[in-house]
């Protein structure tokens, strides 16, 4: 590669490239593997008990589940009762009632005498969780409750106090959940919200709290089986894909910049009609924006909205403290302002079922995942709602693709599949944005047929020298070291 003879040499589907991404695939799928072995041996006494839990929460909901549901979760009691650990992704849209298949899972464990232990990436979704959860769980029976950073001093005492007494049955919460203080009774169920979030050592830190505990990740970005194999290896997958009945289709109209002022006008007759409205900007405030000078900030447009419609708007973004964000989405639901500017902070699990209208200032920006996430929060009541896209002009071919996409189809699946065509992986998962060990040689568009490949290899690695032992043992322990992929090692001894 360094040094080519041909210029086509260097391309990343020759040879020379190829062999470099299979290396670093097969890093990847060792340590997955290496993992789920470690997660698949035998376990003791399984986890699912007589379903009278199941049926109390089952009747406490207000729809009925959909096929998909039901399907996940019959798979999912099936995984409890196997002899080895589970290991189930659960995919669904954003609307497609993960938690309520999450919820039913902690249902079957806590019949059976168990804990199980829900962690999600930021403290909004922990709390959208424990909102739906809990008045579910007091109908049943079943003892929930949340830990983030915010429960302090005598109060966090408490819960762990209980939690270790085994008086919870569900703990809801997000990196908290992990800390060397926290001990759960008899932790056997982990749910992880947003897995490609996470990291592998996050995984196990939740996993180690109990024994032989059964593993659940929740997905709501739906993603291609190819990537499925390359960032959780061999899991078990369960697609949620209906929407739970009377949801509304969504219309989308991508509109240029310059008919803002229509686009205001539009917004002032929805506010006087009481409708609820998100405007999306792409950024908080000057800092952040050396060299993108055309985009708005978030700020900006609150002043400029603000004083349009006086006392009706309200701002939220990122750099906000938690209690703040939530007193101004509280403001939201009450219907005390009804035009909320936000950053991209509302694209997951926010909550507000009135809501019918977004604009999205800058859509050109986005990525399409990250469109559909936000477009997700809206829709999700029984009015038909409205998205804006509003771009600048000259459209990129890229940015064309992706509005037209996003302006055609509202199934998460179709578009997490586009997405991997007009971008690669990294973007589909969001790992770019938060900067987690992607792959930087293997290209998902070109080295599509080496995963599996690897994937393979991998496995028989496992059947014939689980251990990594002799010449090729340390070979494949210093390709692991090489792709920093070497977290994984002390789990050949482990377990």
């Amino acid at each position: 590669m360094h040094v080519p003879v041909e210029l086509t040499d260097i391309l990343p589907d020759g040879p020379f490239w190829s062999r470099l991404a299979f290396d670093e695939l097969l890093a990847g799928q060792l340590a997955l593997a290496l993992i789920r072995a470690t997660l698949r041996r035998p376990a003791g006494d399984r986890n699912a008990g007589d379903g009278h839990l199941r049926k109390k929460v089952i009747d406490a909901l207000p729809y009925a589940l959909t096929k998909s549901q039901r399907d996940a979760v019959a798979a999912i009691t099936e995984d409890l009762r196997q002899p080895v650990r589970m290991l189930r992704l659960v995919q669904g849209d954003v609307g497609s009632g993960k938690t309520v298949v999450a919820l039913l899972a902690a249902a079957a464990v806590a019949e059976a005498g168990k804990q199980a232990a829900l962690m999600a990436p930021t403290e909004i979704l922990a709390r959208q969780h424990i909102k739906t959860i809990a008045p579910l769980a007091e109908r049943a029976g079943m003892r929930v409750a949340i830990l983030t950073g915010r429960e302090k001093g005598k109060e966090r005492r408490e819960l762990l106090a209980r939690l270790e007494a085994g008086e919870i049955d569900l703990l809801v919460g997000t990196h908290a959940l992990i800390q060397d203080d926290v001990i759960y009774k008899a932790l056997a169920l982990a749910v992880v919200d947003e897995q490609h979030r996470f990291g592998v050592r996050e995984r196990l830190a939740l996993t180690s709290k109990g024994e032989a505990v059964d593993v659940l990740v929740l997905s709501a970005t739906p993603i291609p089986r190819t990537l499925v194999l390359t960032y959780f290896g061999d899991m078990d997958v369960s697609e949620l894909r209906e929407k739970p009945a009377g949801r509304q289709p969504i219309d989308t109209r991508a509109v240029p910049m310059s008919r803002i002022e229509d686009v205001m006008d539009g917004v002032g007759r929805a506010l006087d009609a009481g409708k609820l409205i998100y405007w999306i900007c792409p950024l908080v405030d000057e800092s952040e924006a050396e060299g993108t000078e055309h985009l708005t900030n978030a700020t900006e447009r609150f002043e400029s909205l603000q004083k349009r419609f006086g006392e009706r708007v309200g701002l939220v973004h990122g750099q906000m403290k938690g209690t703040e964000k939530d007193r101004v989405m509280a403001q939201f639901v009450a219907h005390e302002i009804s035009l909320l500017v936000a950053t991209t902070v509302v694209e997951v699990g926010v909550d507000v079922p009135a809501a019918t209208i977004m604009v999205i200032e800058n859509a050109e920006r986005f990525g399409l995942a990250q469109l559909h996430q936000l477009r997700g929060r809206i829709g999700r009541g029984s009015e038909a709602s409205t998205c804006l896209l509003l771009y600048k002009e000259p459209l990129g071919e890229m940015s064309k693709a992706r509005l037209k996409v996003i302006r055609e189809t509202t199934d998460g699946f179709r578009i997490a599949e586009e997405d991997l065509k007009l971008r690669g992986e990294g973007d589909v998962l969001g790992i770019r944005q938060s900067g987690l060990p992607g792959y930087r040689i293997a290209r998902s568009d070109v080295h599509a047929q080496l995963i599996t490949q690897a994937r393979d290899e991998a496995l028989r690695i496992m059947k014939d020298n689980p251990k990594l032992k002799g010449e090729r043992g340390e070979a494949l322990r210093c390709l692991l070291y090489l792709y920093e992929r070497d977290e994984a090692v002390p789990l050949i001894g482990a377990g």
